[in-house]
């Protein structure tokens, strides 16, 4: 592979983990703290836990000029920072952008044959795996969605060339094959796919993005700036003939995507952009593009609250209706600092974003969702920063949160807010120099995992939303940086203990006493899984007593010297999935499945990305292991091959 693919590969998918991770705006949240430490030497003032900034009612603008002085008057210090997303090119938005249709079969569409084989594939009673999610009832966009007979695959390739496709599959183990394939452009990075109930709408949400040449830097600018296109398209396709998509729906929105989360048939998504392009003294007012017709948000319909901050974004809210492609989209628009994590239950949508304004804090907005309906409610905030969306909760009308202070020391807190984002309890001053890891609210228990050097692992009891407190503490070596539970008596841990892998499985049936009665490490120089960062990577059902992780082990090996004194040093690499057994009681492996036949070909500086496993499913007694180069069909009790389809 030439080095240089390899290495545009390598920053393509670091990119794509912390896009997924962290959200673009996060990502670019990250490059300000940076260039102000560059700039001035030192992070912004902070200030202390007990300190709460005041909860501000939001107001609309009256006009263009208002929001423009606004955003001029309150940027802190007079500071100008510009990330791009210039003036948008309405031909850029043009719907005949959104790709191309490969099919198996030409000329008019035909239905689906009926699958073959002993397997009754046709039956709709067969069980399989869906997305890995936060909240029961409310989806999550990912790269693989299934419906037990069809599974839908995003993948991206970047060698020889980039090709961004989704795979409609079928998924009948005796005759599984590509049924339809939708190519998009190589410059759109598709953040994920819905469903809808009825299978009968796939929903692609991603963003597209142009990068135009830099230009000479301002004295008055303390970034250096750059222009481009970012947006985001929402793309609905009736796929109720799986073998003729076609696009029924074309939605654009100006900024870069964020997140987005789906309730019974309503699409939810978030985009954030930057307010306020310094270099030409212009406020670019978010878009939305249907159809290649166009609409400006006026400023009368943009909230925001009387602050000041480092830098502004219009965060953008939409609600959409996948099943109807007539209903008119909602959408509302905020003014705010950033966007930072998403919390959303089947009522409330919660953005945050942290910031340094005037100390160190998280900003909470939350939105009332029903149907098409978006509803700004109210905005609270809390000392600290959020690690990700299982730092948050609701549960019986109060709004749960943990976040990590870090000042002289480090200290981590949980908050409980009522529903006006009021503070009505809170836990301070947890595992001093040590931040969270992870932490999972079930009911009215909080699990919370900080570390340092050792694990401390905290059950929180939040039965009096008044007054949280801890419960129970466990100390153990190594971290979780994930939480999962396995019944309400028992929580499994994925995390890691030195260099390895580590599974935990915690007893908590007395919250008093924590145990964790069993762990089992992956063990290797260095062993890694993207279900540390990527929760969805994670495959759980208690019933079939199965878990399956993606797995990558690496073993740094012996340094050969060759005759030009250069030096190599040899690989031992090996990726692929563990698949477990698992009990109440104990992880038992099963068995490794990978998608790259000659591993000892393949070393740890430019690994085979193209069939490293993204992800698996089970779909009744088979288990699909899924990369982007083609999905692999197993037994699931034995874990013996059956099948593999190719997808490129």
């Amino acid at each position: 592979m030439p080095i240089v693919t390899s290495v545009l590969m390598m920053v393509q998918r670091e990119i794509k983990r912390k896009t997924r991770t962290y959200g673009t705006i996060a990502f670019l949240s990250a490059t300000i703290l940076v260039s102000l430490i560059y700039v001035f030497g030192t992070v912004p003032g902070l200030f202390p836990p007990d300190v709460f900034p005041s909860v501000l009612a939001m107001e609309n603008f009256n006009s263009y000029d208002e929001l423009k002085n606004f955003l001029v008057a309150n940027t802190k210090d007079g500071s100008a920072y510009y990330f791009g997303g210039g003036p948008l090119d309405i031909q850029f938005f043009d719907s005949t952008r959104t790709g191309s249709f490969w099919s198996e079969t030409t000329g008019p569409p035909t239905p689906v044959p009926a699958p073959r084989g002993d397997t009754d594939f046709s039956s709709s009673q067969n069980s399989y795996s869906t997305t890995n999610v936060q909240v029961s009832g409310v989806d999550e966009s990912d790269i693989v969605k299934t419906d037990g007979k069809y599974i839908y695959v995003a993948t991206r390739n970047y060698y020889p060339t980039i090709q961004n496709s989704i795979y409609i599959v079928k998924a009948d183990p005796q005759d599984p094959r590509v049924i339809a394939e939708i190519n998009l452009d190589n410059d759109t990075y598709i953040a994920g796919l819905f469903l809808s109930q009825d299978t009968n709408k796939l929903v692609v949400i991603g963003s597209e993005y142009t990068l135009y040449d830099t230009i000479e830097p301002r004295s008055d600018l303390t970034v250096y700036p750059y222009f481009g296109n970012i947006h985001t398209i929402i793309n609905v396709y009736d796929i109720s003939d799986k073998a003729h998509p076609i696009i029924v729906r074309d939605l654009t929105l100006s900024g870069s995507y964020f997140n987005s989360r789906m309730i019974d048939n309503y699409l939810y998504a978030v985009v954030s952009q930057p307010a306020y392009n310094v270099y030409e003294d212009e406020v670019f007012l978010p878009q939305v593009t249907e159809q290649s017709i166009s609409e400006k948000v006026p400023p009368e319909r943009i909230y925001y609250t009387d602050t000041v901050d480092t830098y502004f974004t219009f965060t953008t809210f939409v609600g959409v209706n996948v099943l109807d492609d007539f209903e008119q989209i909602s959408n509302m628009t905020i003014l705010m600092g950033g966007s930072s994590t998403m919390y959303v239950s089947t009522n409330n949508l919660y953005v945050t974003y942290s910031t340094w304004n005037n100390g160190q804090y998280t900003s909470i907005y939350r939105v009332s969702i029903d149907a098409s309906s978006l509803t700004f409610e109210s905005k609270g905030s809390v000392p600290g920063y959020v690690l990700n969306q299982y730092s948050m909760d609701e549960y019986n009308g109060y709004f749960r949160i943990a976040t990590t202070w870090q000042n002289d020391t480090q200290v981590n807190n949980l908050y409980v807010l009522n529903i006006n984002m009021s503070l009505v309890g809170k836990l301070e001053n947890l595992a001093e120099n040590e931040r969270i890891y992870s932490v999972r609210f079930i009911g009215d228990k909080s699990y919370m995992v900080t570390f340092r050097q050792i694990d401390p692992f905290f059950v929180i009891d939040l039965s009096n939303p008044n007054e949280p407190k801890v419960a129970g503490e466990l100390k153990i070596p190594g971290y979780s940086s994930y939480l999962h539970p396995y019944d309400q008596n028992h929580m499994i841990g994925l995390g890691k203990e030195e260099n390895n892998i580590k599974l935990s499985l915690f007893d908590v049936i007395n919250p008093n006493n924590p145990q964790e009665i069993t762990k089992y490490l992956i063990e290797g120089d260095w062993t890694d899984s993207q279900a540390l960062y990527d929760p969805k990577a994670f495959l759980f059902s208690k019933e079939k007593q199965l878990l399956v992780l993606p797995i990558s082990i690496t073993n740094y090996g012996p340094i050969e010297i060759k005759e030009n004194d250069t030096f190599v040093q040899q690989a031992g690499f090996w990726e692929g999935v563990y698949v477990f057994n698992s009990s109440s009681k104990e992880f038992i492996l099963r068995g490794t499945i990978t998608h790259s036949e000659n591993m000892t070909d393949i070393n740890y500086y430019w690994p085979d990305s193209g069939n490293t496993i993204n992800r698996a499913i089970y779909i009744d007694n088979y288990l699909y292991t899924v990369s982007n180069l083609k999905i692999r069909i197993s037994n699931l009790e034995t874990l013996a091959f059956i099948e593999e389809v190719q997808l490129s």
